[in-house]
């Protein structure tokens, strides 16, 4: 467990979540409103792609709007609002020295009940109320995205500095901020970006099947995704995160590729300017059961992250990968000798 001592007022605080039976889920139905009952929150998250695919013309890349994703999923706080107990029950456990009585068994903590007294302020005030309740102030190490102890030591110190805040029956419960990189981690985790799609040529026959040893053409169709914007928005923070990718990677079985883009449709106009995705196929499909031959698809995605907060950066690349086939061909041609003329 990460030590929480040097931070003012916030060991002993730590000392009371652990050891007092605060229940994150408790709360009457009139008075407490519980953001996913462990102190997750609903954000909305909207996601839109540039396409891929060529137009059919020279040069790589659609532009057009493709492939769109909405969806509500939850994102966890680095810190929160958790409802402790009634204005009577608190009153009642401070005033009947169990709070105390408690505090002896590990020590005789004599700065606990004056603390506890600070942090629940004008508590007698609230002693008759069985309907609205405390709410504590909570963080979690297991939420948090950095990796430095100190930097989360003094985020746990300034949230909880301030104590509980009392909330009478039928208002809601203190809203919790959701930082931008947390906010943007976990919209970009809430997506699904589709997989690449291709087409090929030549065609050859009924089957379409390409030539073993020409230049076969790939290029990105549909939806497959050439820059992706994902937009979330928890409370008051909002987070946008853009994904880019530059090329297809493609792995054939039996043959080579070279793409340094997403490929443009063969077309006569564009044979004589060339493509930037090519595969050269160096044996049948044959062999193959299916009789086509397997070509890996993966797309990589360099992310970066802004939000409302002031919050920027990156994270990992994102590479989707599927596996389409395409069946191969082989030319079979005979060499003769022209016959001598007498």
């Amino acid at each position: 467990m990460l030590s929480l001592v040097g931070v003012t007022g916030v060991e002993s605080f730590a000392w009371a979540h652990e050891n007092h039976n605060w229940d994150s889920g408790s709360g009457s139905s009139s008075g407490s409103v519980v953001q996913g009952g462990d102190g997750s929150v609903t954000m909305t998250v909207t996601a839109t792609s540039t396409s891929a695919a060529a137009d059919g013309s020279a040069g790589s890349g659609g532009g057009a709007s493709a492939w769109s994703q909405s969806v509500a999923a939850t994102v966890h706080p680095v810190c929160w609002y958790e409802p402790d107990r009634t204005g009577a029950e608190v009153a009642q456990w401070i005033d009947s020295g169990q709070a105390e009585k408690e505090s002896s068994v590990h020590g005789n903590w004599g700065y606990v009940m004056p603390y506890l007294r600070d942090q629940y302020p004008d508590y007698e005030s609230y002693a008759d109320d069985e309907e609205g309740y405390w709410y504590r102030p909570w963080c979690d190490w297991t939420y948090y995205n950095g990796d430095d102890p100190m930097e989360y030591q003094k985020l746990f110190g300034q949230f909880t500095s301030n104590g509980p805040v009392y909330v009478p029956a039928g208002e809601s419960a203190p809203a919790p901020e959701v930082d931008g990189e947390t906010l943007a981690r976990a919209a970009w985790d809430a997506v699904t970006i589709p997989t690449a799609t291709i087409s090929y040529n030549p065609m050859v026959g009924d089957v379409g099947a390409t030539i073993v040893g020409m230049d076969t053409w790939v290029w990105a169709t549909g939806d497959t995704p050439k820059e992706v914007q994902v937009t979330a928005t928890a409370g008051s923070t909002t987070a946008t995160i853009t994904a880019t990718a530059k090329w297809l990677t493609l792995q054939p079985k039996d043959g080579t590729a070279k793409c340094t883009g997403f490929g443009i449709p063969w077309t006569e106009e564009n044979d004589a300017k060339g493509t930037d995705c090519l595969i050269v196929f160096n044996r049948s499909s044959a062999h193959f059961k299916d009789g086509v031959t397997p070509v890996d698809i993966k797309v990589s995605y360099a992310i970066t992250y802004t939000a409302t907060d002031g919050a920027s950066g990156s994270m990992d690349t994102h590479t989707t990968s599927t596996t389409t086939s395409i069946p191969v061909a082989e030319i079979q041609t005979l060499n003769t000798q022209p016959t001598k003329q007498p």
